[in-house]
């Protein structure tokens, strides 16, 4: 069995990307894929079609040393990593169809000895299902979903567990968990990220790999989901949610998450839905969980714009639209989704916004004739409604002079 040296890494977005500088830095020739001909046009010029710490640097360092090039058709290597979207439909289905356009991309290429390992966030059995694909455009090959038979590819699946923000450090020293469809597809999977990877490998099965990442998140969407539900009642009791959480955290077995006014980004809001689709009888709390954080953006933006109605002229500010604190990753975010709900409720009134880690508005909010972003100090001196929906560091500089007189929603705690 050969060494590895050339990679193809198809998706050059939020993962895609560091996981193909990350490779390069191991010492691999890596070619990025994407069909977006801007974005290979940065990437070649050593540039990044997005704002994350060390990213640019490591970019511009990886094509200068030629270990990194981008395209957009699909070269032949020695492996492949699919890092490209997996979103939901409409119905709350994932929506593979990115995932299949690029496993039958990589089918025409292969020659027969590569390892394939899908990164994408997809339901248990897809990467099963990314075999199967292979395998029917290639029935001169053998797949590994084929049992006792000795396949010539490989293929597994690695989920991603970075934080956006610290992506370059997490991407090599967080443990990863590698499945393959059999024992020795994990281990030729291992050999790939062993390159770059610092943390434990830990090697299970592919379906199992799967439900990890959906677990991780699922755990993390239910939490926040009592803690949002918590702050609901607290409201309508007339209670400060922010002092009870505080208190009831002092028990030695207990850890209440934060509050807030909505669950966004590409993981939290999107993955648990995948296990309520794979067995949507049993996955009762996950589903509600999320319907407990989907809820939060309406009944925010409903309780800013009532307030708002109070005022004979009103004019209102919200403060932060990417979906966590210090960056500008908009994806799912809850506060972009406010922002439009109150434009929409009170056309005739202006939206001050204040988004310090973005150049420009959301094509979303940009449709909305009364939204103008500016920089915090102007957006809280011009409104009467002040509404807190990211946590970013640099809004704990506000001072309280600059808030009195004015109704404050700090839906973060921030200022509480």
């Amino acid at each position: 069995m050969t060494a590895l040296s050339s990679v193809a890494v198809v998706g050059l977005g939020y993962i895609g990307l560091p996981t193909a500088v990350s490779l390069a830095t191991g010492g691999l020739e890596v070619i990025g894929v994407d069909v977006n001909a801007g974005i290979v046009e940065r990437v070649n010029r050593g540039e990044t079609p997005f704002a994350e710490p060390d990213l640019s640097v490591a970019v511009s360092g990886a094509v200068a040393m030629g270990r990194l090039r981008a395209q957009q058709e699909m070269p032949q290597a020695d492996a492949y990593v699919i890092a490209v979207p997996t979103p939901f439909a409409g119905d709350h289905q994932a929506d593979l169809s990115y995932v299949t356009a690029a496993a039958e991309a990589v089918a025409g290429v292969l020659r027969g000895g590569e390892v394939i390992v899908l990164e994408s966030t997809a339901p248990p059995g897809t990467t099963r299902r990314v075999s199967e694909l292979i395998a029917a455009r290639r029935p001169d090959l053998h797949l590994p979903h084929v049992p006792d038979v000795p396949p010539d590819v490989h293929v597994a699946h690695c989920p991603e567990r970075v934080l956006p923000g610290r992506i370059m450090i997490e991407i090599a020293t967080n443990d990863r968990v590698i499945g393959g469809l059999t024992p020795a597809c994990a281990a030729r999977a291992v050999e790939l990220y062993r390159t770059f990877c610092h943390g434990e490998l830990i090697v299970t099965d592919a379906a199992s790999a799967e439900m990890v990442k959906l677990a991780e998140n699922a755990y993390r969407d239910v939490n926040i989901a009592f803690a949002n539900e918590l702050s609901l009642i607290c409201q309508r009791l007339g209670l400060d949610v922010w002092e009870i959480r505080q208190m009831a955290n002092h028990h030695p077995r207990v850890d209440i998450l934060r509050p807030g006014p909505g669950v966004g980004g590409h993981c939290v809001a999107v993955d648990p839905w995948f296990i309520v689709a794979a067995a949507p009888d049993l996955a009762r709390l996950t589903a509600t969980a999320r319907a407990v954080n989907d809820h939060m953006p309406a009944h925010t933006a409903e309780q800013i714009v009532a307030t708002s109605r109070r005022f004979r002229d009103p004019r209102i500010a919200c403060l932060g639209l990417a979906f966590k604190a210090d960056v500008g990753d908009m994806r799912e975010s809850p506060a972009v989704d406010i922002t439009a709900r109150v434009a929409a409720a009170l056309p005739e009134v202006k939206i001050h916004v204040a988004e310090p880690h973005a150049p420009g508005l959301p094509g979303r909010l940009g449709e909305f004739g009364n939204v103008v972003l500016t920089d915090a100090e102007h957006a809280i001196a011009d409104s009467d409604v002040i509404a807190l929906l990211v946590d970013h560091s640099c809004f704990r500089a506000v001072k309280k002079t600059q808030l009195a007189g004015k109704v404050v929603y700090d839906t973060r705690g921030m200022w509480a």
